[in-house]
């Protein structure tokens, strides 16, 4: 393998998706004097503060890691944001590289870097700026995403594009199998922008399109709660979207149930929209506002995902019952 060119490269990104990035970055031998994530968050039964995927990575190579809640010096935390500013600073970084951090940059930081902040994005600019770029895209049913390494401007996600790569989205995809192979995909376009920008290649960005521009908003825990009355396709499109966050429920028999996969199946004319078509000892079959679900893999409170043979089992009689 070449050797890593010599650039000073900071990192900044919290959770998964971003520590896979600099993985690579890592793998590929850059040297890394800088990472930010954001501070650390209760999690689990007993709420114990952990850290990021980002920050937990970054402490097993021994880098050091800055967490400030903010980088605006005029904002809520300006102690914190001086710090982070001193950190920066120190760091004489060549070039920052930011993957789902979460907070915004101000000018401050994205002039700092001899060459700029270069952002991951896991969509085709311009369509799915945002949040939540890979859950909106399966949620819409798009057949194609990707990759786009963008200069980093005050906008959300408007900044110069340096490189697009595709991905296809198949008809089985979730958003937990697309996070994966986008990451990856992520972190090797990122490590090969480096090495050219390494040995003098200029970064050359080109303008986003006006044309196509949508926003991928934050997902919200309620978008989780399935509608029956909406058409069986977008509601199989919801479940794969959800997965693996907030998850796709519906109340039965006064337990929410999560459902983790469904297919698309033939409905009957003057049956209301959550009734039970069929419950036998493999297949649960739902009503929609248009067409029906076959429902294959469910979550019972406080159990594990399971084929629905296992949830049928402990609910004879569904057949005719209406679902909320």
């Amino acid at each position: 393998m070449a050797a890593a060119p010599a650039l000073r490269v900071g990192f900044a990104g919290t959770p998964e998706f971003a520590a896979v990035a600099l993985q690579a970055l890592l793998e590929a031998g850059f040297t890394v004097p800088l990472v930010l994530s954001q501070p650390d968050r209760p999690a689990g039964r007993g709420l114990k503060l952990l850290p990021s995927p980002v920050k937990a990575l970054a402490q097993q190579h021994g880098l050091a890691v800055a967490q400030p809640r903010s980088l605006r010096l005029d904002g809520k935390f300006p102690d914190e944001a001086r710090l982070g500013q001193a950190a920066l600073q120190a760091a004489a970084l060549d070039v920052l590289v930011v993957a789902a951090y979460g907070l915004i940059l101000p000018a401050w930081v994205l002039a700092l870097p001899r060459l700029g902040c270069l952002n991951i994005h896991a969509s085709l600019l311009p369509r799915w700026r945002g949040a939540a770029p890979i859950h909106r895209a399966v949620e819409a049913g798009d057949t194609v995403t990707g990759i786009t390494i963008m200069q980093m401007d005050e906008g959300l996600d408007t900044g110069d594009m340096i490189r697009r790569s595709e991905m296809p989205i198949g008809p089985d995809d979730s958003t937990a199998t697309l996070h994966d192979r986008l990451a990856t995909l992520g972190g090797a376009m990122i490590v090969a922008e480096l090495r050219r920008a390494g040995v003098g290649e200029p970064l050359t960005a080109t303008p986003q399109p006006a044309e196509g521009v949508c926003y991928a908003h934050k997902i919200d825990k309620a978008e989780g709660a399935i509608d029956w009355s909406l058409p069986a396709p977008v509601i199989e499109r919801r479940i794969r979207a959800f997965d693996p966050f907030p998850g796709a429920s519906f109340s039965c028999q006064g337990e929410t149930v999560k459902c983790w996969q469904a297919r698309v199946a033939q409905g009957q004319a003057g049956v209301a929209a959550g009734t039970v078509l069929q419950a036998d000892s493999m297949r649960l079959t739902v009503a929609c506002g248009d067409g029906a679900l076959d429902l294959l893999q469910l979550q019972r409170p406080g159990g594990k995902r399971a084929p629905v043979a296992a949830f049928l089992q402990a609910r004879p009689g569904l057949a005719g019952q209406r679902l909320a």
